[in-house]
């Protein structure tokens, strides 16, 4: 049984790790792999068609905690002990919840002192009682009328008509004093781990279509030492196409990995002339994925050539490799009997929704497969790429963008090759 600490308004968690408010969904999946063989059968709960419309779930099934993540920016936002049974809680080192102590309201006014008196939900036959950053639910299914207010509350809990043993049933730690209107906090310090995040990335564009990436970067505690500037610090930093891998490293840093292309798959799909010449060397990548981006290299002159971004929707093969990129890419609209104007595609727009801004359907799609080897198959199916203005869009089933691939204008066509498909 697990035997955790709780800080309200921040995290739940011992001296080996801790579940913390703002903390990105990846960090959070770490831990539970780090420690599978303690936190064993947790489920991953999303919509499979609407993503965007409830929280992203990690429920750790066996220890009878919830840990509600974001729907958009994929930040902890609220955790929750659902089965005060399974797990053991204390508060500044003593223990208010275990198998030798019962968690009743007497317990809770002992071990947090005083608050404002409670809210009774006659649906729900609970009883919420709410600390800054912290609430918690009894459970009243015993009573047959609602709670009572003597008029003085000069004794704090002592003064609600609960009955004696009335026991949590569910326990929530967030950000604020609104359990209902709480927001996943900014990612603390402590989270950064000398990491540099993407708040957002705006897609440059020329007259032919994208020419960069401008991005808006966040990193904190990065200095020596114990007692190093946990300040967050914020910068901006443009790459470009045809900048070379060392212009890229002095901008963004080391990569968190670098991938060379193997063989092109593809290859049967390019012009003849192609075909039988063997590769010399291989493109490679350097992924960040705490900034959800990918850049391709080329082998011969080593300079950029490829950008694919990443938007980290549950339900695709590559969830949870890459942090969500927040990106905002300019689309040039052409209408018949107007000048071209310029709509914004971002990490949440769906296809069909620029399909109706080009007014006009987009070219039939490229089916792309992917798996982990032959003999596997990939649970989440296929998806569609689209090509459109130098950019190639790879969509779900469900119409929300997985990726999308800028390429440069040394191409000799904008058509949509099935060599340029995300890898």
């Amino acid at each position: 049984m697990l035997d955790l600490e709780v800080v309200p308004e921040r995290s739940l968690g011992n001296e080996q790790w801790e579940f913390t408010l703002g903390m990105p969904l990846a960090q959070a999946v770490a831990i539970l792999q780090k420690h599978c063989r303690i936190i064993k059968n947790v489920q991953v709960l999303y919509s499979e068609q609407s993503p965007l419309s409830h929280d992203l779930i990690l429920n750790l099934t066996q220890d009878g905690i919830k840990l509600l993540f974001d729907a958009f920016n994929q930040r902890l936002k609220v955790i929750e002990v659902y089965d005060l049974t399974k797990v053991k809680l204390k508060y500044c080192g003593v223990h208010f919840n275990s198998q030798a102590i019962a968690p009743t309201i007497e317990q809770i006014d002992q071990s947090f002192g005083a608050t404002h008196p409670g809210v009774y939900n006659s649906a729900e036959q609970l009883f919420h009682l709410n600390f800054r950053g912290l609430s918690f639910s009894f459970q009243l299914d015993s009573w047959t009328e609602t709670p009572k207010y003597e008029p003085n509350f000069a004794h704090g809990l002592a003064s609600l008509q609960i009955p004696h043993g009335a026991t949590v049933k569910r326990m929530y730690i967030y950000n604020g004093n609104s359990l209902q209107d709480t927001k996943a906090p900014l990612m603390p310090p402590s989270c950064f781990l000398g990491n540099v995040y993407a708040e957002n990335v705006d897609v440059l564009r020329d007259g032919t279509g994208p020419s960069g990436l401008r991005l808006r970067l966040l990193t904190a505690g990065c200095g020596l030492g114990i007692l190093a500037d946990a300040k967050m610090r914020v910068f901006e930093r443009c790459v470009y196409f045809g900048d070379s891998c060392q212009d890229v490293l002095s901008t963004l840093g080391s990569p968190h990995k670098v991938f060379y292309k193997s063989e092109d798959k593809m290859k049967i799909h390019s012009p003849s002339p192609h075909k039988q010449v063997p590769s010399k060397c291989n493109d490679y990548f350097f992924n960040y994925f705490t900034l959800g981006v990918d850049i391709l290299f080329d082998a011969n002159t080593h300079k950029v050539k490829k950008f694919v971004l990443h938007t980290n929707y549950p339900g695709h093969y590559n969830f949870n490799i890459y942090h969500r990129c927040e990106f905002k890419i300019p689309l040039v609209i052409k209408r018949d009997s107007a000048d071209s104007q310029t709509e914004t595609c971002t990490t949440y727009s769906k296809w069909d929704s620029i399909q109706d801004l080009l007014g006009h359907p987009v070219e039939k799609p490229v089916v792309l497969h992917r798996s982990s080897s032959p003999n596997n198959t990939n649970p989440f199916g296929s998806t569609f790429c689209f090509g459109l203005q130098r950019m190639i869009f790879e969509v779900m089933q469900n119409n929300h963008i997985a990726s999308v691939t800028l390429y440069g204008p040394t191409r000799p066509s904008s058509q949509l090759r099935t060599s340029d498909l995300p890898q």
